[in-house]
C-alpha cells in the first residue's frame, strides 16, 4: 500500500498579466487520470482551472438567492464562451446541466 506521503508531486506556475504569480502543487498521477493520450499535463491543468471558474460563475448566476447583477451575468456568459472555444463543447454538454 502506498502512503500519501510517498506520492510524488509537481509544481505548476501561474502568472498573471501584471506579473504576479502563484504556484500549484499536484500529483502528476492525478493529472494523468484526467489526461487524454495526446494532451500535455499543462493543458489538463489549464482546462481544469477553466472548468472550475465556469462552474463558480454558473453557480453565481443560477444558484444564488435573488437576481444576479448584469455584469455577473455577462461575465458568466463570456466564461461559457471561452469554455466552448477551448474545450470544443458547451458547458451544458460537458456537465449535462442546463437552465
Amino acid at each position: 500500500m502506498v502512503d500519501a506521503d510517498e506520492v510524488e508531486t509537481t509544481t505548476y506556475s501561474i502568472e498573471g498579466p501584471d506579473g504576479d504569480s502563484d504556484e500549484l502543487e499536484l500529483p502528476p498521477g492525478l493529472i494523468d487520470l484526467l489526461r487524454e493520450e495526446d494532451e500535455t499535463r499543462e493543458t489538463v491543468v489549464g482546462d481544469m482551472a477553466l472548468v472550475s471558474f465556469v462552474q463558480q460563475a454558473h453557480a453565481a448566476v443560477h444558484h444564488t438567492q435573488g437576481e444576479p447583477d448584469e455584469e455577473v451575468v455577462a461575465i458568466e456568459e463570456k466564461a461559457r464562451d471561452l469554455f466552448e472555444e477551448r474545450l470544443g463543447i458547451s458547458f451544458e454538454q460537458a456537465t449535462g446541466h442546463s437552465h
